[in-house]
């Protein structure tokens, strides 16, 4: 627990010390005709006893203690109970309730908010006692209005556990959904790690496969004529020449960290990336000149939609744009939607943007009244 003393400490402690302190000048000030005037008018209940300079120290005492209740709300409601327990052996028959009620209300509420349930109760106990304390010997309302004050001490204990449990919970799902992108995040890691392994494995397969062929192609070549020789030759250039491309593709996908071997999603896969998201309203737009883009810009842009359209569309009914347009060396996309949980939108950008870097592209994301419009640009190569 915070045990620190903040500044809506200071407002509060000082609220109730300046109603203390209204209230005890007033019981100083106030002529003993005045009361009995009162009395027969039916708005004090009892005469004063006491109008000593003394009972305004005393009874600051206790709203004071409120400034340090994130030490222990316990402490500040036993010291509140004994300080205005002195008050009414003191100064017998004086006002009390206008400052005294309100200061036994607010320490209940934080005790409810603050602590666990066994302390929170035991709060609520010396609160109690506190409200019957002030209102004892209270000239103004008397005994009879303990039947009014208790139960409101009860409620507003209730708003405190109340409070306390949605903002415990507010917690625990916010370190959820934490984990949960943590977890996610790991998940992807993983998934990559394995893709790479298989690329490997597909890498080194590959060029086993071909050497294997040319040298048996080659050693078919020994006793043949010249010309034989030169179509065998120019077979083996043309195999040569595609295990190279080949080759360059696995290595393309692994220097881009660009994975999913079954197969890779390319562009023409986002229609059905925006319908597993049944819930928002997710639509596509292809523009210029479509066609095949060499299989690292296929794939990233799939994963920058990806990565963007997994936030913006996580809300029901949420209206989410994707347009694709098809230059002559830039592939342009833009994605638009709500920017609901700004966390989750720049871990989304942020792993746009690496993506994009990996081959020297852009995003940018501008976000205005709600809506977040990202737009990406992946050179074309190849």
């Amino acid at each position: 627990m915070v045990t620190g003393v903040r500044p809506v400490d200071w407002v509060l402690a000082g609220t109730l010390t300046a109603l203390g302190l209204w209230l005890m000048v007033e019981n100083v000030t106030v002529s003993d005709e005045q009361v009995a005037a009162a009395i027969r008018e039916g708005s004090m209940a009892h005469p004063m006893t006491s109008h000593s300079w003394a009972m305004v120290p005393v009874f600051l005492l206790a709203s004071a203690g409120v400034l340090w209740w994130r030490r222990d709300p316990v402490v500040v409601a036993v010291v509140a109970l004994a300080v205005m327990g002195l008050h009414d052996i003191l100064f017998g028959w004086v006002t009390r309730c206008g400052a005294g009620l309100p200061l036994a209300f607010v320490i209940t509420y934080l005790g409810a908010v603050a602590l666990d349930r066994s302390r929170a109760y035991a709060v609520l106990a010396l609160t109690s006692l506190l409200t019957v304390v002030v209102l004892v010997e209270d000239a103004t309302t008397a005994l009879g209005a303990i039947v009014l004050a208790l139960p409101i001490v009860a409620i507003v204990f209730g708003i405190g556990r109340a409070v306390r449990h949605r903002t415990t919970m507010l917690t625990e799902l916010e370190a959820r959904t934490q984990e949960l992108q943590r977890l996610r995040d790991d998940r992807v890691t993983l998934e990559i790690a394995g893709d790479r392994v298989q690329l490997s494995h597909r890498l080194d397969g590959l060029l086993k496969e071909r050497l294997e062929q040319l040298a048996t192609v080659a050693e078919s070549g020994r006793d043949l004529a010249a010309e034989d020789a030169r179509d065998l030759f120019a077979s083996i250039e043309t195999d040569s020449r595609a295990t190279l491309d080949d080759m360059r593709e696995i290595v393309g996908l692994l220097r881009g960290g660009d994975v999913a071997l079954a197969p890779a999603p390319t562009v023409a896969h986002l229609d059905a990336l925006l319908a597993r998201h049944t819930g928002a309203d997710a639509r596509l737009t292809v523009t210029g000149d479509p066609r095949a883009l060499p299989a690292t810009v296929e794939l990233s842009a799939y994963r920058i939609v990806e990565h963007l359209v997994n936030v913006l569309a996580d809300r029901p009914h949420a209206r989410v744009d994707v347009a694709v347009r098809f230059e002559g060396d830039v592939l342009e996309i833009r994605v638009s939607g709500p920017a609901v949980r700004s966390a989750d939108l720049k871990a989304a950008v942020r792993l746009a943007r690496e993506r994009a870097a990996l081959l020297d592209g852009s995003v940018h994301v501008r976000v205005s009244r709600g809506r977040a419009s990202a737009v990406a640009q992946l050179p074309v190569v190849g």
